[in-house]
């Protein structure tokens, strides 16, 4: 039996999407007859460049700008859930409820929340949509980083920041769920369709067995598949996440490298 590193750490919450995500992973790598190695750090691009990795899923973003080359994509998940369809998301900009902005060029000049600088979903989505309402380089009056959509929920909420960009499947995972956690919020817009996030191995591992195994685990867990809204695991490689880059071109070509 081969050993290697597999973790499922994009989407985390509710805590019943955490389970199945571990219970789809057990299931695979039953089919994989692999034995599941302990996380090697908590950094995650030490477990992407992992030499034992065997499966993980990462952003579009840092695929394309920190991995490109570096590690092979399995595929991408197919979503039923009201933000996704055919194996693409988007990025939900959202404000709170009571906020009497209701255009998205009326934010401008206001407190703008993102994740993390490498992040598609909560930071190359966001800078895109926002690219052609800036002004000399800047749409938002501060920008503070948060450490995670949930956290850029919280920060929300908290009146800590006033517009943000949440990862679709993030948001219809805790809306679908009634979760406290985006009550008080609203949609003020959405962002263009992206791949959604890819699964990925080390380079040289067999992608295909891989995906079938996660397909046929699915398959067998329908419980499982419910919960986690996922249909299936359609192929994928770089070339399909190259849009994301476009995005980043776009923002550059309106003179807005970075959002500010």
């Amino acid at each position: 039996m081969s050993q290697g590193f597999a973790e499922l750490l994009m989407y985390v919450a509710p805590s019943r999407v955490r389970e199945a995500q571990e219970r789809w992973l057990t299931r695979t790598l039953e089919h994989l007859a692999t034995t599941r190695l302990p996380a090697p750090a908590p950094d995650l691009k030490t477990l992407w460049l992992s030499a034992d990795l065997l499966l993980s899923q990462t952003c579009g973003y840092p695929l394309m700008t920190q991995l490109r080359g570096r590690v092979h994509v399995i595929g991408r998940p197919v979503y039923q859930l009201p933000h996704s369809a055919g194996g693409s998301h988007c990025s939900l900009l959202l404000a709170r409820e009571d906020d009497s902005r209701h255009e998205l060029i009326d934010f401008r000049g206001s407190h703008g929340l993102i994740n993390s600088e490498d992040s598609n979903s909560g930071m190359n989505l966001f800078r895109h949509t926002l690219a052609p309402l800036q002004v000399q380089g800047r749409f938002f009056g501060q920008v503070s980083v948060t450490g995670g959509h949930r956290d850029s929920l919280r920060g929300l909420k908290q009146g800590r920041g006033d517009l943000a960009a949440i990862d679709s499947v993030t948001y219809d995972y805790l809306a679908r769920d009634n979760s406290d956690e985006v009550a008080g919020l609203r949609i003020v817009t959405q962002t263009a369709l992206s791949p959604c996030l890819p699964y990925i191995t080390r380079l040289g591992s067999d992608g295909e067995s891989i995906r079938s195994a996660l397909n046929r685990a699915l398959h067998e867990l329908p419980d499982v598949a419910s919960v986690l809204a996922i249909s299936e695991v359609i192929p994928a490689s770089e070339d399909d996440y190259q849009v994301l880059l476009d995005y980043q071109q776009h923002a550059i070509d309106f003179g807005y490298p970075a959002i500010r």
